[in-house]
């Protein structure tokens, strides 16, 4: 019997190909878990609609990723730390200090999407990267000031 794969099975096959598999295999394990779908030609019409939407889902995703990146490099985050003599900070920017400083900004980020190269221990300007989107990496600006205390 031919199916449609709605999802990558190990062992089997990926995301929308058509393979052979045995009835029993197809009714007591495939298809009660959605996984796959007969392969009539109603079924392949309704695969290649679903794809073609996820496609245009997904480049508006991109698109929208890319619009973010470029209101973002312009923009400086600040970051206050303490920090003693010689501009010299006790302890380091994290990733999490990066986001509370973004939200305070009106931009929404979580501390996983954060890449510094190496921690941030000084005063000053630095760069960081936000994964925006796996296809999307923007560069950003972080300013580490001194701390009010």
């Amino acid at each position: 019997m031919e199916v449609i794969l709605f999802d990558n099975v190990k062992g089997l096959g990926r995301q929308g190909e058509k393979v052979k598999v045995s009835e029993g295999y197809f009714r007591n394990f495939l298809k009660p878990q959605n996984l796959a779908e007969e392969a009539t030609p109603a079924a392949l019409k309704r695969y290649e609609k679903m794809k073609k939407k996820a496609l245009e889902m997904a480049a508006a995703k991109v698109a929208e990723a890319r619009e973010l990146e470029a209101k973002i490099k312009d923009i400086e985050f600040v970051v206050p730390g303490k920090a003693g003599s010689g501009d010299k900070l006790f302890g380091a920017i994290t990733s999490a200090d990066i986001v509370k400083a973004m939200d305070a900004q009106g931009y929404a980020a979580d501390k996983k999407q954060i890449d510094l190269p190496e921690p941030i221990k000084t005063l000053g300007i630095h760069k960081a990267h936000l994964k925006i989107h796996p296809e999307v990496t923007a560069e950003i600006t972080i300013k580490v000031e001194r701390a009010e205390k």
